[in-house]
């Protein structure tokens, strides 16, 4: 497949721990860019209703039994994203109206746990698929449960085949292989900020994939934080104890963005743009991803699957299956 597909990266903060008021200011941000003529439309990871940044800068966070941490997971649980839920249904429509496929990264809430999701939204504005990060890194097991092999999710778009990864996953060598083999031409890497390690991981990527590397990072200030707590009109509530407690000024840059769009050749095509909010776009010429097959195809010529093989379980993993017991 060859051909020009425009793309493009947010790169705003959200209005942090509120989802209603993210969805409504993610409305306006898919219509900007859509605007610009975007086919693909890339948030960062957790965008809704924000990265729990807490988990790396607040003292006392994991201690057993903590009053305000568990204050906090409760509204980020009150404020994350169902499947049958009002803000997708916004997000979907926003899609539509774009004519764009917008993946957007938030916090999912299924039965009791979250899960760090990528959704894919489909530019007809009804039609969405998932991805749910395979591991979540050391703190954030604090927070998000374990996706499986069943959310492994690419989608066809007219920009091609459009798959994505989120944050550490890009260094688990079997994901990424397995990702390669459903032939992306459009990989969206998404993460809290794409700092240098994070854009050796993303440039990495599209080489070994061949393929374009939209890596989008958010642009967060402290005052971000505290402002979209603030926003939820709690202010009793003793969540906001532990958001105070993250060290810095207000003016404190938590996450300074960093997103790229990256070539095949592992150029850069837009960005990085950091410490700074805007919207990211590029036209991509997708011819350069044949060209690139030339040299490497890990899926085809360059594999060898005569030494090595990979075998993916792409069942939902349930820990309860009811089963019918049928007529004696």
């Amino acid at each position: 497949m060859a051909g020009i597909a425009c793309v493009a990266i947010v790169q705003h903060p959200p209005v942090y721990l509120n989802l209603n008021a993210s969805v409504a200011k993610a409305v306006d941000l898919i219509a900007e860019a859509g605007e610009k003529g975007a086919e693909v439309i890339a948030f960062p990871e957790t965008w809704l209703p924000g990265y729990p940044v807490w988990l790396d800068l607040a003292p006392e966070v994991a201690a057993w039994d903590h009053g305000p941490t568990k204050a906090l997971y409760r509204l980020l649980v009150e404020n994350s994203v169902t499947l049958e839920g009002d803000a997708l249904a916004q997000l979907k429509r926003a899609a539509g109206r774009a004519g764009a496929t917008v993946v957007m990264g938030a916090h999912e809430r299924v039965g009791g746990t979250l899960y760090n999701t990528m959704f894919f939204l489909a530019p007809d504005g009804d039609t969405v698929q998932i991805h749910r990060k395979l591991m979540p890194t050391y703190t954030e097991r604090l927070v998000w449960g374990m996706g499986d092999g069943s959310t492994l999710t690419a989608v066809e778009t007219p920009s091609g085949t459009l798959g994505g990864l989120i944050c550490w996953e890009h260094w688990m060598p079997l994901a990424r292989a397995a990702m390669h083999a459903k032939g992306e031409m459009v990989h969206v890497a998404q993460w809290p900020t794409v700092h240098d390690l994070h854009q050796l991981a993303s440039r990495h990527y599209a080489f070994e994939g061949q393929c374009f590397v939209l890596a989008a990072g958010t642009y967060l200030r402290r005052s971000d934080i505290l402002d979209g707590f603030a926003s939820l009109g709690v202010p009793d509530s003793p969540a906001r104890e532990l958001l105070e407690s993250m060290p810095g000024s207000d003016d404190e840059i938590i996450h300074s963005g960093g997103s790229a769009i990256i070539a095949p050749d592992t150029g850069y095509v837009a960005g990085p743009l950091s410490d700074a909010t805007g919207i990211l776009a590029a036209d991509l010429d997708l011819g350069q991803v044949t060209e690139g097959h030339l040299t490497i195809d890990t899926d085809g010529h360059y594999a060898r699957p005569d030494v090595f093989r990979l075998e993916v379980d792409a069942r939902p993993q349930k820990g309860v299956v009811w089963k019918d017991q049928g007529t004696p």
